[in-house]
């Protein structure tokens, strides 16, 4: 009997959505596209973003960043931390879904994975100490305090590399909400399928909604309006080829974005340095005057 009931049971296909402001909706467009593994075999519909999800993920990281950004450093990281617990609870379906969107071996696509968990958890460990490698006091002529300390830029679009979909994804995604900044993420074009699931673990962890907004579809087609974007303040280009960064580079330009060019990557596992955490940092500098200890004329 179990055995006929077996037999008859019908699987259930996953529906993938968007992931804006901490919610799942579909495109506001109501289109999908069809995603296959490197066979070209059918695994999926995506949610094919239009214009208006592209904004409608602005307004959401902008709400978002007030709070994130004014949350501790210790905190930041330990709220990444979490992010990485709860990946690796969900690391068959993650290895699963990178060997479909990568054409890799079940072990090769476990390497990437074990990989993007470590990098979650390398980047939680540098919240609270990157203050302390790029800030610092200041010797200056006078009798004054002179403070450095960085600040988060803003709202960042992040253009996912295209041919890395989970580690290149988290190796871009995580620098730039470590250090306070919100994000919307466009996923990889061709491998969509576990970005999209990243943004379930997101809303399942500690990440505030807004935080990371997760976009799918045609990377050029989404990525013009967040380029021109007023509240947009900076755009990481990994994911643009050299036509694509162009056109979106003038774009930026409109508004003084700060850009981050693409970036040749040979090797996403290699151990990444600090370049991508202070990509998206502004310096600000305080003076306080110091005032004089009694008649000797030193001062604190």
């Amino acid at each position: 009997m179990s055995d006929k009931s077996e037999q008859q049971r019908l699987s259930v296909f996953k529906t993938y959505k968007l992931y804006v402001g901490g919610k799942f909706p579909r495109s506001e467009s109501g289109r999908v596209y069809e995603v296959t593994d490197s066979k070209g075999k059918w695994l999926a519909n995506a949610p094919q973003s239009s214009r208006k999800d592209a904004r409608d993920a602005v307004v959401a990281a902008r709400k978002a960043f007030g709070g994130w950004a004014g949350a501790t450093a210790y905190n930041r990281g330990q709220v990444l931390y979490r992010v990485a617990e709860m990946l690796e609870g969900r690391r068959a379906q993650f290895v699963h879904e990178v060997a479909d969107a990568e054409g890799l071996s079940k072990s090769r696509a476990a390497e990437q994975v074990e990989a993007t968990i470590d990098r979650w958890v390398w980047y939680a460990g540098w919240t609270d100490k990157i203050a302390q490698v790029v800030g610092g006091g200041n010797p200056v002529a006078g009798p004054y305090f002179n403070l450095s300390s960085p600040e988060p830029t803003g709202v960042v679009a992040v253009l996912a590399p295209q041919e890395s979909s989970f580690l290149g994804l988290v190796s871009v995604l995580a620098p730039v909400i470590a250090t306070g900044n919100t994000a919307v993420v466009i996923a990889s074009e061709s491998s969509p399928l576990p970005a999209l699931s990243l943004g379930e673990v997101l809303a399942t962890s500690d990440v505030p909604g807004g935080v990371v907004n997760v976009l799918s579809g045609r990377t050029a087609e989404i990525a013009a309006p967040l380029a021109s974007h007023q509240d947009v303040n900076a755009i990481d280009l990994a994911g643009a080829d050299e036509v694509l960064a162009k056109e979106l580079e003038i774009a930026a330009a409109d508004n003084l974005k700060r850009v981050l060019r693409p970036q040749p990557v040979d090797d996403w596992t290699a151990t990444p340095g600090i370049d991508r955490l202070t990509a998206f940092l502004e310096t600000k500098t305080v003076w306080h005057p110091t005032g004089s200890l009694g008649a000797s004329g030193s001062a604190y």
